[in-house]
C-alpha cells in the first residue's frame, strides 16, 4: 500500500467536508431568497452539485471503455446513498420526511430504478433509453420547483416553518444583525477589520456571496472526490478486483462522500429537509443524468451492462429504494433504529462483494448466514417497525387530521 495513496484519501476527505459546509450554507441562503424550500433545494441544486463527481467518473470511465466501472459507480452510489449515507445521517439525528417527498419523490426514485432494470434486461442501455432517463429527470426537477413555488414562501408544506424551528439562514442572519447592532454602538476608532467583515458576510451571505459559496463548495467537492477516488482506486487495483466491483465499492463510496458530508453537515445544522432531499435527489440525478447522459454520449450508441449487475446489484438498488418508502411513510421520519439497520445492511452487502470478488473461502458460510438468519431477521425488523410506527401514528392522528402536524412535533423534539 502506497503512503501517497493514503495521503490522497485523507486530503480528499478534508476537501469534501469543507466543500459540503460551503455548499450547504450557500444553498440554504439561496433557498430562502428564491422562495424555495430546503427540501426542493436539496432535491435539485444540492443533489445536482453533489452528483457531479459521479458524472465526471462515469463519463470518464465510459470514454475509456470501462463500462463496468461506470455502471458500478451509478448503481453502487445509489445503494450507498440510501443505506450508508441516509443511515449515518439518521444516526446523527432522526430525519424528518416531508409528505411531498413520500408522495412524489421516493415513488419517482423507485420508478426510475425499476425502469433502469427494464432497460438493462437486454444487456445494454441504448441511446434512446438514455434520452428517456434524462427527460424524466428534467420533468421531475421542473415539477418539484413548480410545486414548491406554488406552495409558497420557501417553506415546506404551506409556506410556514414548523413551530419552534428557524432555518439556518434565519439563525445566522439573527446573529449577524445582533453583531451589527453592537458595532453601531462602538466608538469610531473600533471599526471592524477585514476578517470581521468577511466573517459577517459568511454568516449572513447575500445573493452574490451565496452563489460564490455554492460554486466554491462544488469545486471542493469535485476536487476532493477525484483525489480520494484516485487514491482508493490505486489501492483497490493493487488487490486485483474487477472494474465492476471497484465501481460498486471503492468508487461508489468515494463519489458518494460529497452526499455523505453534505447530508451530515446539513443534519447537524438543522437543515434536515435538505439532508433527506439531497440523498433522494442525488439518487434520482444518478439514474436520470449520470446514467442517462453517458448512454447518449457513449461510443457505439449505448452502455453495455454487466450480467452480474443485472442479476444482483440493480435489483438490490431497487430493494433499497423500496425499503425507504414504508420506513419514511409510517412515521414521516427515519429514526436511529432504521439508520442502524441501513448501515448494517450496507456493511453486509460490501462484505459479500469483497468475499465474492476475492473468492474467499468464507464466502459460502457468509452467504448461508445471510440467507438463513440475517435476511429473515431484517424482514421481521422492518415489519415490526412498520407495524409499531403505524400504531403510534394512528394514536397521534386521533386528535389531528393533518400528518404534517406530526412532522412539526418531530421538529420541535
Amino acid at each position: 500500500m502506497d503512503l501517497l495513496d493514503v495521503g490522497r484519501i485523507v486530503l480528499g476527505m478534508v476537501l469534501l467536508v469543507g466543500g459540503a459546509e460551503l455548499l450547504v450554507r450557500g444553498a440554504a441562503s439561496l433557498a430562502t431568497r428564491a422562495g424555495l424550500s430546503s427540501l426542493v433545494v436539496g432535491l435539485t441544486v444540492v443533489a445536482a452539485a453533489t452528483s457531479t463527481p459521479e458524472l465526471a467518473v462515469t463519463l470518464g470511465a465510459v470514454l475509456d471503455g470501462e463500462t463496468g466501472l461506470a455502471i458500478g459507480n451509478v448503481v453502487g452510489s445509489n445503494i450507498a446513498n440510501i443505506l450508508l449515507i441516509l443511515g449515518v445521517s439518521a444516526l446523527v439525528a432522526p430525519l424528518v420526511v416531508r409528505r411531498v417527498l413520500v408522495r412524489m419523490d421516493v415513488p419517482v426514485l423507485v420508478g426510475l430504478s425499476v425502469l433502469t432494470l427494464v432497460f438493462a434486461l437486454d444487456g445494454r442501455i441504448s441511446r434512446l433509453e438514455g434520452v428517456i432517463l434524462v427527460v424524466l429527470l428534467a420533468l421531475h426537477t421542473g415539477l418539484a420547483v413548480w410545486l414548491s413555488r406554488r406552495d409558497g414562501d420557501g417553506q415546506p408544506d404551506g409556506g410556514k416553518d414548523a413551530p419552534g424551528r428557524e432555518s439556518s439562514v434565519e439563525r445566522t442572519a439573527g446573529k449577524s444583525t445582533q453583531g451589527q447592532g453592537a458595532t453601531a454602538t462602538t466608538p469610531r476608532g473600533s471599526a471592524r477589520g477585514p476578517w470581521q467583515v468577511m466573517l459577517a458576510a459568511y454568516r449572513s451571505p447575500g445573493v452574490l456571496v451565496s452563489v460564490l459559496l455554492v460554486a466554491a463548495g462544488v469545486g471542493l467537492l469535485v476536487l476532493g472526490s477525484r483525489v480520494l477516488v484516485t487514491g482508493a482506486v490505486n489501492i483497490a487495483s493493487a488487490v486485483g478486483v474487477s472494474g465492476l466491483v471497484i465501481g460498486l465499492t471503492v468508487v461508489a463510496i468515494g463519489t458518494s462522500l460529497p452526499e455523505l458530508a453534505t447530508s451530515v453537515i446539513a443534519t447537524l445544522r438543522g437543515e434536515r429537509d435538505l439532508a433527506v432531499g439531497n440523498i433522494v435527489g442525488s439518487c434520482i440525478f444518478n439514474l436520470g443524468l449520470v446514467l442517462g447522459l453517458p448512454a447518449v454520449l457513449a461510443p457505439g450508441g449505448g452502455l453495455e451492462i454487466p450480467a452480474p449487475a443485472i442479476a444482483l446489484d440493480i435489483p438490490l438498488m431497487i430493494a433499497a429504494a423500496v425499503a425507504l418508502l414504508p420506513v419514511a411513510f409510517t412515521g414521516y421520519r427515519v429514526g436511529r433504529r432504521e439508520g442502524a439497520l441501513f448501515v448494517a445492511l450496507y456493511a453486509a452487502y460490501v462484505g459479500f462483494l469483497v468475499l465474492n470478488a476475492t473468492q474467499h473461502q468464507a464466502l459460502e458460510g457468509f452467504t448461508t448466514v445471510m440467507v438463513v438468519l440475517v435476511l429473515p431477521l431484517v424482514l421481521l425488523t422492518l415489519v415490526g417497525t412498520v407495524a409499531y410506527d403505524l400504531g403510534r401514528r394512528r394514536e397521534r392522528n386521533l386528535g389531528s387530521a393533518d400528518p404534517d402536524e406530526e412532522v412539526d412535533r418531530v421538529w420541535r423534539s
